[in-house]
């Protein structure tokens, strides 16, 4: 294959871009399930991401000045807070969550919008999901919304003013992969905004396979705290984004039903 200027070009001036500004990492960390703050500090810092979720709920970010915060270990001038709404079952309570993580960040707009439906699957219920989209988009939020992997629904996202759509590859938490490739390609191939595969990476061939199918990013957490070694799994899936992106800019070759000589028939010397 000929690499032409313009693939290198894009392979190493890539950014993702979300709400305006660029980010030179495609991969989004969750700061919950390590087994102190350090471990958290450390697994991020392998990890390259830039930008890392909080659960409003379950972290300290200033809530509890009598504790550990995380703010002291990945300070805010360092990377970009994703404050998001783990834990809500209804509009409601996602609404209300953010606006205090607005508060508690001195105004910081962007948030990772989740309404769940279901304790046992955490499906999102996607009309609340939808409900609260609204109301905070016209609240002056920047709303990247985890949702299921609909080609419809996430189109219904991006049309509203969400600034990133996040389809679920398998239930959170489960690291059961990307279980339909089909619809998220689907959801890729309509998008007007970026798209992250949120939910269901288990390993770093998960996130390869993401990336490869056109996604702008993955966000996941589980995958890396919940690993034997998370610092040494944050390194890997640091490089899978990385080499699924490649992989996607390049084009890979085309699929064949039969064998295909890897050298030429013609022209041989004897």
């Amino acid at each position: 294959m000929v690499v032409t200027a313009e693939t290198i070009r894009k392979t190493t001036n890539d950014p993702l871009v979300i709400a305006g500004r660029a980010y030179s990492s495609r991969l989004l960390v969750g700061t919950g399930k390590y087994k102190d703050l350090e471990e958290t500090r450390r697994a991020v810092e392998a990890s390259g991401a830039q930008i890392i979720t909080i659960a409003v709920r379950r972290t300290n970010i200033g809530q509890n000045p009598n504790e550990p915060s995380l703010t002291e270990v990945l300070p805010p001038s360092k990377y970009t807070y994703l404050p998001n709404t783990a834990g809500c079952y209804s509009a409601e309570d996602a609404i209300r969550t953010c606006r205090l993580a607005r508060e508690l960040l001195d105004g910081h707009d962007l948030v990772k919008l989740e309404v769940l439906g279901s304790e046992k699957t955490l499906y999102p219920d996607i009309p609340q999901t939808l409900a609260a989209a609204e109301t905070l988009i016209q609240d002056g939020f920047k709303v990247m919304v985890y949702t299921n992997d609909d080609p419809i629904v996430a189109r219904k996202f991006a049309e509203m003013g969400c600034v990133a759509v996040m389809p679920l590859a398998a239930p959170i938490g489960s690291g059961l992969g990307i279980r339909n490739p089909y619809n998220i390609r689907f959801i890729v191939e309509e998008a007007t905004v970026p798209i992250l595969v949120d939910a269901g990476v288990g390993t770093a061939s998960d996130a390869a396979i993401a990336m490869e199918l056109g996604c702008d990013g993955v966000l996941m957490n589980t995958a890396i705290a919940g690993a034997q070694n998370p610092v040494l799994m944050a390194q890997a899936m640091k490089k899978a984004i990385e080499a699924g992106r490649e992989a996607f800019l390049a084009g890979r070759m085309p699929r064949k039903q039969y064998g295909s000589p890897s050298s030429p028939l013609g022209g041989t010397f004897f």
